[in-house]
């Protein structure tokens, strides 16, 4: 896609903004919005020049979740859905998982429904002192969606989890920041400012490779059922560093007491041997 509809991306600083841009919907997630995401994602991946993706909401809120007025799902009311069908908010979520560059979401106003769930596979969630979350589906007798029952006891704990998902009750900033939900908390007007110094600072003085291949062993390897597995893969990647530029480079820098300058590119120098490669 050259152009969007339900949302905008622009690429500055080496920083990819991803914007849902439907402010007079409060940002409503639509199929077309799940759509375009997952092409944004793939785009800001693919990119070289792109280290960081920031996800944010026009307007005064992230998103209030599905938004069902602009005509449902993307099958026929009463049909059920086609064989192979995902569901939206699962698209987006998906996806964040898969990347290779971390995502860091900027939250305000209304977080509520798919409005959160999409943001869960995100590394970081800053958030406004104003921000509104709520994992609803039991108020509206649905379900929930978005892959959260995997994410969401990963980020807060079952117990936390079942608390919000069985009620569906609405809560805080100061809440979500307490159980994890959130990493910090920030004035509405500086979220998105926040976000950025964020994301400025993981493009200065990370490595694209080694951030990559660590976010990925941190969800894939996390739920693996002893460490002697993942210690067999670190025991590959470790012993690969005497050829790996980047290592040196990190060295180098730190002794000279100077920015590194990474040069490995995600595209073409992620190890061959890992488990998740051919995803």
């Amino acid at each position: 896609m050259s152009s969007y509809a339900d949302i905008t991306y622009e690429v500055a600083d080496r920083i990819a903004t991803v914007t849902l841009d439907r402010p007079q919907a409060r940002n409503g997630y639509t199929v077309r919005m799940a759509d375009e995401l997952g092409d944004a994602m793939d785009r800001a991946d693919r990119d070289e020049d792109v280290r960081v993706v920031v996800l944010t909401g026009a307007g005064k809120d992230f998103s209030v979740g599905a938004d069902l007025s602009s005509g449902g799902f993307d099958f026929e009311h009463g049909e059920g859905p086609p064989d192979g069908w995902q569901e939206p908010a699962g698209r987006c979520s998906k996806r964040i998982f898969t990347m290779n560059k971390p995502v860091i979401a900027a939250l305000r106003g209304a977080a509520v429904g798919g409005g959160i769930t999409i943001t869960l596979a995100c590394d970081y969630r800053l958030a406004a002192d104003d921000t509104k979350f709520g994992f609803v589906f039991t108020r509206r007798g649905i379900y929930p969606e978005g892959a959260s029952a995997w994410f969401l006891p990963r980020l807060v704990g079952m117990g936390t989890a079942l608390d919000w998902m069985v009620s569906g009750r609405v809560f805080g900033a100061p809440e979500a920041l307490e159980k994890g939900l959130v990493h910090s908390v920030h004035a509405p007007d500086e979220v998105l400012d926040q976000a950025y110094e964020l994301a400025r600072d993981l493009v200065a003085n990370t490595a694209p490779v080694s951030v990559a291949v660590t976010r990925q062993l941190l969800y894939r390897m996390a739920s693996a059922p002893s460490p002697f597995e993942v210690h067999e893969l670190d025991s590959k990647l470790i012993g690969g560093l005497p050829t790996t530029p980047d290592a040196a480079e990190g060295v180098l820098s730190f002794l000279q007491k100077r920015p590194p300058s990474f040069k490995m590119r995600v595209d073409t120098d992620l190890p061959p041997y890992l488990p998740w490669i051919e995803e």
